[in-house]
C-alpha cells in the first residue's frame, strides 16, 4: 500500500483560499491526477480548510469521487511567539540562529517539551492527536504500528494486505502536517522535516510500504514534494514555505 500527500495549491492566506495562480495549479494538477488508476485508491481525505478543499476539488471531479473530511488534517499551525520577531508565528519557519542553540529539537521524543514547543501545549495535543490518527487509518488497512524497537514497523493483518501494493490512501492537505505525519512514520522529530525540507504548492509526496520481513511492513518515502506537472505544463512552481528561489530545471 501507499500513501499520497498532496499539499494545496498556492494559497491566499488573507481571504482563505486560493490564488489565481493556486487555482491554475490545482487544475493542471487534475490533469496529472486524472491519468492514475482510480481503483486503486481507497480512500481520500482532505483538510477542512477551503485552500485544500478547493485543491482537490478538480482532482475530484476528474475522478468522480468525494473526500472524506477530516480535522486533524489542518494545518498544524498552532501559534507560538516567534523568538526572532517576538510575533506569533506557526511553530515552524524558525531562524538556524535560535534553533542552533537547542539540539532537542533533533531528538524525536525530547522536541515536544523544549522552551518553545512547550510554551503552547496545544503543540504536543496536536502532535499525539495526528499520530493517533493516522495509525488508526494504517490499523483500518491491516497495518498495526508495533511499539518495539524503534517502533516504525508494522504488524500486518494480511488478510488485508496480501496484493495491496498498489492501493493508495490519498490526502489533500498542508506542508506542516504532512511533514508532522512522516516524522512518525520514519520515527525523526517533525522538526527535521518541517525545517530542512520543503514541498512546494501542489507538490506530491508518496509513501510506500516495503514487506521485505514476513508479516512485517516499513514505511518508505518514495517522493517529496514533486511538482514536474507544474513544470511541463509551463507554470512557475510557486515558493510559499521556500524562503528561496525554487529550481525549475
Amino acid at each position: 500500500m501507499r500513501l499520497i500527500f498532496i499539499r494545496h495549491a498556492e494559497p491566499d492566506y488573507k481571504h482563505n483560499c486560493l490564488t489565481e495562480k493556486g487555482i491554475r495549479e490545482a487544475e493542471i494538477l487534475s490533469r496529472r491526477t486524472a491519468l492514475w488508476n482510480t481503483e486503486h485508491i481507497r480512500k481520500i481525505y482532505v483538510s477542512p480548510l477551503p485552500r485544500a478543499k478547493m485543491t482537490a476539488e478538480p482532482t475530484l471531479l476528474k475522478w468522480n469521487r468525494e473526500a472524506e473530511e477530516i480535522p486533524w488534517l489542518r494545518e498544524f499551525e498552532y501559534r507560538i511567539t516567534h523568538p526572532s520577531t517576538g510575533k506569533l508565528h506557526v511553530p515552524w519557519d524558525l531562524y538556524p540562529e535560535y534553533f542552533s542553540e537547542y539540539p532537542d529539537m533533533y531528538d524525536r521524543e525530547r522536541w515536544i517539551n523544549t522552551p518553545l514547543y512547550s510554551s503552547n501545549p496545544e503543540i504536543k495535543t496536536a502532535y499525539q492527536e495526528i499520530c493517533e490518527s493516522i495509525d488508526a487509518l494504517l490499523a483500518e488497512n491491516g497495518y498495526h504500528r508495533n511499539p518495539e524497537g524503534s517502533g516504525t514497523m508494522y504488524d500486518l493483518d494480511r488478510s488485508l494486505t496480501d496484493g495491496d501494493e498498489e492501493n493508495a490512501l490519498v490526502f489533500f492537505c498542508h506542508f506542516g502536517v504532512t511533514a508532522v505525519i512522516l516524522s512518525h512514520l520514519i520515527g525523526v522529530s517533525p522538526f527535521i522535516l518541517l525545517h530542512h525540507t520543503v514541498i512546494l504548492p501542489t507538490g506530491i509526496t508518496i509513501v510506500n510500504a516495503e514487506k521485505r520481513v514476513p508479516d512485517k511492513a516499513h514505511l518508505r518515502i518514495q517522493v517529496l514534494g514533486d511538482v514536474r506537472h507544474l513544470g511541463q505544463a509551463g507554470e512557475p512552481f510557486s515558493t510559499h514555505a521556500a524562503f528561496s528561489p525554487a529550481f525549475e530545471g
